[in-house]
């Protein structure tokens, strides 16, 4: 009677909040960008360091924890007008495949949900290395980066300059930094 062979586990890895983060980018008035960020969110990554590209992620953030350092602005984008918070409390990325591009390069596809709405994204994924903590917790550091259509989210919400041009860009600008722990 053969034996079969044990069936690999894939390692969970997730987000450690206090040196994470989830910021973005908008043009302002055609002359300059606003950054932003999500200050709640989890996230995990299942998979191997020896194979990245077999990885899931699974990130939510939770949209009402938008912060811009300017509070009639967020909320504003808490409102009907942008994010509907109440309506459509999280954000939400899957991925769906990783491609390996070069040594700590890759390629990041998934499906992000806003306001209701799911799209196809990628990511421009760094590994940023492995170590460990002085407490014996692995540790695995991660950036990616993209840029996505607001339009295509039904985020529309917008006005005309009166010298032309609009109040808000499309196109918002994506960041993650990410440090994960290995859970035993």
């Amino acid at each position: 009677m053969a034996t079969e062979a044990p069936t690999a586990v894939a390692t969970v890895w997730n987000f450690d909040l206090a040196h994470s983060s989830i910021e973005f980018k908008v043009k302002h008035m055609m002359v300059t960008s606003v950054k932003g960020q999500f200050k709640e969110f989890t996230g995990q990554i299942i998979g191997d360091l020896e194979n990245p590209t077999s990885a899931e992620i699974d990130v939510q953030i939770n949209a009402a924890s938008v912060d811009t350092h300017q509070e009639q602005r967020d909320a504003h984008l808490r409102s009907a007008d942008f994010l509907e918070t109440d309506t459509y409390p999280h954000i939400l990325y899957k991925s769906t495949r990783i491609e390996h591009i070069s040594d700590d390069k890759f390629k990041v596809y998934g499906d992000l949900t806003i306001h209701g709405v799911t799209r196809e994204i990628d990511l421009d994924g760094t590994l940023n290395g492995h170590n460990k903590t002085p407490y014996g917790q692995e540790v695995v550091g991660l950036s990616a980066q993209g840029e996505l259509s607001r339009k295509d989210f039904g985020l529309t919400w917008n006005a005309a300059l009166e010298t032309g041009g609009w109040m808000v860009g499309d196109i918002l600008k994506l960041d993650f930094e990410i440090e994960a722990i290995k859970q035993s």
